[in-house]
């Protein structure tokens, strides 16, 4: 354990306890390993990164069991990378495709190897997210995303941005809703 994965770990931890994520629930994470080591996004892939912040957040969702999705790069079209007992669980149809570090991203590329059973999807709705590195996970939130702020703000020099999903508020004014 190094540095950079106590930081993913930290953080990962921290947010699945913020948002409330319970077992069996989505964590979405995009990381640009090029924005950790200080450089600009897309320019400099490293496995060794991908390796260090993915184990952080790898043991932090295992610990909470919540699934975890890699987002791949744009060159992959944003697709996720998760176990394939998830794809099944939230009905998501797997496409084909390996991650590799420049297609698709170290960060995915590591995901496919550490996962048991590890499947791409076009798309999830996850339930809470990590962008490390300002990779647009957005698109993989469930409707309502609420900012989530934590004590750790950026992993290596990558900026990071959290948040957490709630339920829809409808009905309007003679509405009552459940607290939490």
């Amino acid at each position: 354990m190094n540095d950079m994965w106590k930081t993913a770990y930290e953080a990962a931890r921290e947010l699945i306890d913020t948002a409330g994520l319970k077992p069996g629930q989505l964590l979405v994470v995009g990381c640009s390993t090029s924005e950790v080591g200080g450089e600009r996004i897309g320019t400099f892939s490293s496995v060794g990164l991908a390796e260090q912040v993915f184990g952080g957040i790898w043991e932090a969702a295992r610990e909470a069991e919540v699934y975890l999705a890699a987002q791949c790069c744009e060159h992959l079209n944003r697709a996720l990378i998760l176990e394939e007992e998830a794809a099944e669980r939230y009905g998501c149809e797997p496409v084909n495709v390996v991650p590799q570090p420049k297609a698709g991203g170290s960060f995915a590329t590591q995901a496919w190897k550490a996962f048991s059973s590890p499947v791409a999807v076009e798309h999830i709705r996850a339930h809470a997210g990590m962008d490390i590195g300002d990779t647009l996970i957005g698109m993989h939130l469930r409707d309502v995303a609420v900012p989530v702020r934590l004590s750790v703000q950026k992993i290596g020099e990558a900026h990071l941005v959290c948040a957490r999903t709630r339920r829809k508020f409808i009905g309007g004014a003679r509405a009552v809703y459940e607290e939490e």
